[in-house]
């Protein structure tokens, strides 16, 4: 499904009213809501708004898991860390404790890190099938998801849950989760803005192969997954979509 909304306002607030509404229906069917975040500035917006009334006293926060999607290997206090995005644009003004939070760590040792966050991920979801209740998921003008980077080895992942991959001219790793961990998921959502997005989703959507891009590998096998852009990052696109807003 793709729906196309006016701005980044209005697929901002789309989003944020939408992991609302999925924690309310988690909670009511299993008890627990858990999220995958993204990383980078388009969802800013939307978990400031999760912070914010009226949503925030729609969300049974004491019964929320957040997990992340990706993570820079850089210090907690680094400006460019998803971990510290999130925590200032919503977490530090909730009320939750540490068993919610499933942070990346990864400073120094990435490859015990990803292993490490595996190993959490296999603890929450035990014998269980490892189903998110929603994922978010941003795009890059590379066509990458999470930090499932063009050329990496975790692309190739079938197994793992987690894995290792980095840019040649970043000075730092990335720990990201890999494609079948994602697919697993009830409902994936990709959060795209911006004209320097249109390109490269214009490219996705005529793709004939699923392995040009990154991104083409998020095919939830039991869920569903929606593409929600602003119109700048639909581009030409926009008659063919569901629009919104």
């Amino acid at each position: 499904m793709i729906e196309v909304f006016a701005d980044k306002d209005a697929l901002s607030l789309a989003a944020a009213v939408l992991f609302a509404r999925q924690a309310q229906k988690a909670i009511a069917d299993h008890g627990r809501f858990s999220v995958l975040l993204a990383g980078g500035e388009t969802p800013r917006r939307t978990y400031e708004l999760l912070a914010r009334e009226p949503l925030c006293r729609q969300i049974p926060w004491p019964q929320v898991h957040l997990f992340w999607g990706d993570e820079r290997c850089v210090p907690a206090d680094d400006p460019s860390s998803n971990v510290l995005m999130a925590h200032r644009a919503f977490i530090d003004s909730l009320q939750l404790n540490d068993r919610q939070l499933h942070p990346i760590r990864c400073e120094r040792q990435p490859e015990r890190a990803a292993a490490n966050y595996e190993a959490e991920l296999r603890r929450f979801f035990g014998e269980q099938p490892p189903r998110f209740d929603l994922v978010f998921l941003g795009l890059g003008e590379d066509g990458h998801t999470a930090s499932l980077l063009p050329g990496s080895e975790a692309l190739q992942e079938e197994i793992r849950w987690t894995a290792v991959t980095r840019r040649s001219h970043e000075p730092f790793s990335r720990i990201t989760v890999t494609a079948p961990l994602i697919n697993q998921a009830v409902l994936v959502v990709f959060l795209v803005t911006g004209r320097n997005k249109a390109k490269v989703f214009r490219s996705i959507l005529e793709a004939t192969s699923r392995t040009l891009y990154p991104a083409q590998l998020i095919m939830p096998q039991q869920g569903a997954l929606h593409w929600w852009l602003d119109q700048e990052a639909a581009g030409e696109k926009r008659g063919d979509t569901v629009a919104n807003g």
